[in-house]
């Protein structure tokens, strides 16, 4: 049983997508130069490599485990006698929690900040730049969910609410969006904004060393990794890593080996 886990989320990230391509261009943040062509098919590209991969090489998904955790009584929550909705609630929840943690840990621990710099190269943001994760790191972070799915037991609902929340929100934080004041600090108090997250690409490294979250603000008020504003104005701050500015490391094929560049 599959809960149309894959058509689902096809059609939500299409739509999705389709919808901030419009809204960044009517109502752009930040100043792109950038090419938007290399950019996409590097983007695009990756992301469909890293669908594939999955597919060939997971024997499970998130889906599949938590549908096993039911059918085997496996998990914490499948040994307590709690409603429904409360199982759902803390697996949505510390699944959210778990993701925010790996993220930290991409950043402190060189071997994985390998992986995860090819996502913080673009040097430019928009909603493509929210699929943008290199093949190692996709692996890597499935592996995770699946065995925080299965320590927890959660429900299959929880996870593919979690995975659709998380899929949309990685689009909505990366879109080159100009979002009013008001609205912006409003939502900044519970979810992710694109100001938000903008700050976690600046070349600063004390900038992008903070906002991990991905769609809560929360955990970074909670955990003290919240930055507020950057140095430079939203409109003009540069982003990207020192390391890969030149445009021959963009494209494709060169994002596949940048974990075994230095830098």
């Amino acid at each position: 049983m599959q809960l149309g886990n894959a058509p689902l989320r096809l059609v939500i990230f299409a739509g999705l997508w389709i919808a901030l391509a419009l809204v960044e261009w009517r109502w752009p943040r930040h100043r792109q130069t950038r090419d938007l062509l290399r950019r996409w098919t590097s983007n695009f590209g990756m992301s469909l490599i890293d669908v594939v991969l999955l597919r060939l090489l997971l024997p499970w998904l998130t889906i599949d485990a938590a549908l096993w955790a039911t059918a085997h009584r496996f998990g914490a929550l499948n040994l307590v006698g709690v409603p429904y909705w409360v199982r759902f609630t803390i697996a949505f929840v510390a699944l959210d929690f778990t993701i925010y943690w790996q993220h930290r840990l991409m950043h402190r621990w060189h071997p994985l900040w390998r992986l995860h710099r090819v996502h913080h190269s673009d040097l430019a943001l928009d909603a493509s730049s929210g699929v943008r994760f290199h093949p190692g790191e996709i692996l890597l972070s499935m592996g995770i969910k699946i065995g925080a799915v299965l320590l927890l037991g959660a429900p299959a609902l929880a996870v593919l609410a979690f995975e659709i929340v998380l899929n949309g929100f990685s689009l909505f934080t990366h879109a080159n969006l100009a979002l009013p004041a008001g609205l912006e600090r409003t939502l900044r108090w519970v979810f992710v904004t694109p100001d938000m997250h903008r700050i976690h690409h600046s070349i600063v490294r004390i900038e992008h060393d903070s906002n991990y979250g991905f769609h809560v603000s929360w955990w970074d008020r909670l955990f003290r990794s919240y930055t507020a504003q950057p140095a430079q104005p939203q409109r003009s701050m540069t982003l990207g890593l020192d390391s890969f500015r030149d445009p021959a490391t963009q494209w494709l094929p060169a994002l596949l080996i940048q974990p075994a560049k230095k830098g």
